[in-house]
């Protein structure tokens, strides 16, 4: 045997990823009685039990070396309860003070169960896959290790000319008296207090409004300063936090001796670590005892990988549905053939799937030891799905990141990427099942003509009115509040048909007719055309204040009982009705108008109707998700504020498509009518025409285009939409994601879900936090404030 002495045998590079803790196809780890056998060619990780996904990856890539790796944990015993993380550092332990690991290598091709470790390039190799950084691990270390990056203004800054700062005015803002929480440019030399941090320092944003009158970019946190040079430095310019590598350099120049500088204040990441800290769901009952954990198939929890609760939350709400299950749970099924497991969305979903339904992984932590101060049941270890987070937020820049990030944001992202994955028959795309169609008509005020449009939908977004309730203050004999504390804000609850009543309400727009001519405006509704079979609506209960979306907690009543949809349906074209002529000629398309789902998402951030329209006019009008990111990067643009006239979109049949195009797209796998249509209705931008391609994936494109959009039999054809119009439409909600913390980015997330199991009283709801899964308790007053929730149609 000479395969420990092949040329291909080596170590894993720095950058390469090992995959030793648990395997690429399920969640067996190095921690089951067999361990995880690692491929010494590929570094990818394989069970070695009744699966056997080792072997099958044998079988497949033909790579016959492995280190069978197997752990046991060394007995501790908690004689208190363990400390929080408090800091942005990574605890000194490591994997050999917790474990027992053994190793041997194996040989499937000359069937050796220990082959010598000594051998040839051996020592090398398990040396370097022993000794590197897991790929589970490194998720762990960015969860709470950010990491920050220098920009152009931190390398490039260009310094006023030196002075030295006298030590009394670094001990306040310059424009008001506030003595913590500043920040000082490092341009001009000048002191003001940072934004007001939630659960953190006061501020009054005076260095930001230095910077907008300035344009100076480059600020640092005065109280984070420490004498090895690091600090919270800010960058208005880029709006994210930076580093700088010529700090004490830069500091220097204002008369500032970093080595003599003292931390005296939390960093930004430390208050958000502490601050998403206090976000705490009860896991007690009224008496105070400790829910008891549950256990059991479709009962597994899910570790948190730092910041990763708005994943696990939707993840599980998701998996819940049988849709989702019968898509992708095939426990007697072949894994899917990939070379990358890891990097293929068929198989992490797989996996997924069989970890969290399965019931294999749902057992109390053995790692734990019961003392006085655990349950008498410890709760799960939970999974770590660290290979599926990545592959999700591949690409994007925020789910990229170790930040907390919006959940509902999450769930469309999602849909997008399992909309785009492949879906072999007999399977087909469960985001199906969410997808309905508004439809939206206009009525002239004037001469009473109308217009229908129909939009696809995958979930809609409500506004939560606000009512705020009138509080007294209590007041001392001299009249003077006694309050110390800042009194919250409390509102009046309003009903989850009230919501819907204004989402389907009629409002007033500001058009003129192409009719008659009038100036009146136009009365608008959206109602349902077809309706999901799984119905996602996102509350939306934020208030503006500084150009940050804080969150209010309104309560919305949403009972168990099902829901009668039938009043929100679209009536359609009635017969005594008058369509309106389109704007310019027969054959040219209606005026622009803005899909108001995503219109209504977009002014529930905040962000101004004319911007708005702008980016969705920019984007495709797909959705809320892509303008957001257009208006985060067309913030400065000069004319952002200025109205537009975006006319007709004119007629699409006239556009002349460049062939080089659709080639481009036809290698992305869109068909040929599916490209040209796509490429017509985006005006022939190929980024657009992607998104467009993706946004519509039912849309067969111009198949008929050549005899004008008819059949062969010469009748028009007609689109199959996506839900179903059939009466009684009976919705019964199923699932929340409930957030607690000021903000969306701040937090804690959690689910609460509707499942049998075996109780007398039938359904009961389920509260998923992170690993802990167990009978929830006040789950009526946490429906009040759910962020997303799920309904099923009965």
């Amino acid at each position: 045997m000479g395969h420990f002495l092949l040329p291909d045998l080596r170590p894993p590079g720095p950058n390469q990823a090992v995959y030793r803790e648990d395997c690429m196809q399920c969640f067996d780890s190095t921690d089951d009685p067999t361990g995880l056998n690692v491929c010494l060619y590929c570094f990818n990780g394989g069970c070695t039990g009744e699966r056997n996904h080792a072997l099958l990856h044998y079988e497949t890539q033909k790579h016959p070396l492995v280190l069978n790796i197997k752990r046991t944990r060394k007995p501790v015993k908690r004689d208190e309860p363990p400390q929080k993380i408090s800091k942005l550092a990574i605890s000194a332990e490591t994997e050999a003070d917790r474990y027992d690991t053994a190793t041997q290598v194996r040989c499937y091709e000359c069937n050796l169960e220990d082959v010598d470790k000594s051998s040839g390039n051996l020592p090398f190799v398990i040396d370097g896959v022993m000794n590197a950084l897991t790929f589970a691990r490194q998720e762990e270390v960015k969860a709470w290790e950010q990491e920050f990056t220098p920009c152009e203004h931190t390398l490039c800054l260009q310094q006023e000319a030196a002075r030295q700062i006298e030590s009394r005015d670094l001990g306040h803002c310059s424009m008001c008296g506030l003595k913590g929480n500043l920040w000082l440019c490092l341009q001009c030399g000048n002191l003001g207090c940072g934004r007001s941090q939630i659960g953190g320092a006061e501020g009054n944003s005076h260095g930001l409004a230095h910077s907008n009158a300035t344009h100076h970019p480059v600020a640092v946190k005065l109280g984070s300063i420490t004498p090895e040079g690091t600090a919270d430095i800010y960058c208005y310019s880029c709006d994210e936090e930076r580093t700088d590598p010529e700090l004490a350099a830069h500091l220097a120049h204002w008369g500032i001796n970093i080595a003599e500088r003292e931390k005296t204040e939390k960093s930004l990441t430390e208050m958000q670590i502490e601050q998403n800290m206090r976000w705490e769901f009860s896991m007690t009952t009224a008496d105070g005892k400790e829910l008891k954990p549950l256990f059991g198939k479709g009962l597994t929890g899910l570790k948190n990988l730092g910041n990763s609760c708005y994943l696990a939350s939707i993840l599980q709400c998701l998996f819940a549905l049988p849709v989702f299950q019968e898509r992708y749970y095939h426990p007697s099924d072949t894994p899917p053939v990939s070379q990358h497991p890891a990097e293929d969305l068929e198989t992490q979903l797989r996996k997924f799937a069989d970890g969290l339904l399965s019931g294999r992984y749902s057992r109390p932590d053995s790692d734990v030891v019961i003392s006085e101060h655990t349950p008498e049941v410890p709760y799960q270890r939970g999974l770590a799905p660290a290979m599926l987070k990545a592959l999700v937020g591949r690409g994007h820049k925020e789910f990229a990141s170790m930040r907390q990030q919006d959940a509902h944001e999450l769930l469309l992202h999602l849909f997008k990427l399992i909309t785009r994955s492949e879906h072999p028959a007999p399977f087909s795309d469960p985001v199906k099942a969410f997808r309905f169609v508004l439809e939206q008509r206009l009525q002239c005020l004037s001469c009473k003509r109308v217009r229908y449009r129909s939009d696809e939908e995958e979930n809609i977004v409500v506004s939560v009115p606000v009512r705020k309730i009138p509080r007294q203050a209590k007041l001392d004999g001299t009249g003077d509040s006694i309050e110390k504390e800042p009194v919250k804000d409390e509102f009046e609850p309003v009903t989850i048909k009230e919501c819907l009543d204004i989402f389907t309400g009629v409002e007033f727009v500001e058009l003129n007719c192409p009719s008659c001519g009038s100036k009146d405006g136009f009365e608008k509704r959206s109602l349902f055309k077809t309706f999901p079979e799984i119905l996602a609506v996102n509350a939306r209960r934020f208030e503006e204040v500084n150009w940050v979306p804080i969150k209010l907690d309104v309560p919305v009543v949403v009972g168990d009982e099902p829901y009668t949809l039938d009043q929100y349906k679209s009536p359609g074209l009635q017969p005594d009705e008058a369509l309106l002529p389109e704007d310019v000629g027969a054959s040219s398309k209606p005026k622009f108008v803005p899909n108001e789902a995503a219109m209504s998402q977009l002014e529930s951030m905040g962000f101004p109707r004319v911007r708005s329209e702008k980016a969705l006019h920019a984007t495709g009008n797909s959705d809320a998700e892509a303008a957001m990111n257009w208006l985060f990067t067309h913030m400065e643009d000069p004319d952002i504020d200025t109205p537009a006239d975006f006319g007709s979109t004119g007629d699409t049949g006239t556009i002349s498509i460049d062939p080089e195009k659709i080639e481009v797209l036809g290698a992305m796998g869109i068909g040929p009518h599916q490209a040209q249509k796509a490429l017509k209705e985006t005006g022939g931008d190929l980024e657009r025409a992607v998104e467009w391609h993706f946004n519509h994936p039912e849309d067969q494109g111009d198949i008929g285009d050549d005899n004008g959009g008819t059949s062969a039999a010469g009748e028009p054809r007609e689109k199959a939409l996506p839900g179903a119009d059939t009466l009684p439409a009976r919705f019964q909600l199923h699932s929340i994601v409930c957030h607690k913390g000021g903000s969306i980015h701040v937090g804690h997330y959690v689910a609460f879900i509707r499942k049998n199991i075996g109780g007398e009283h039938g359904d009961s709801w389920i509260l998923f936090n992170d690993e802990k899964v167990v009978e929830a308790v006040g789950v009526e007053e946490m429906k009040k404030f759910a962020y997303v929730y799920f309904f099923r149609r009965l």
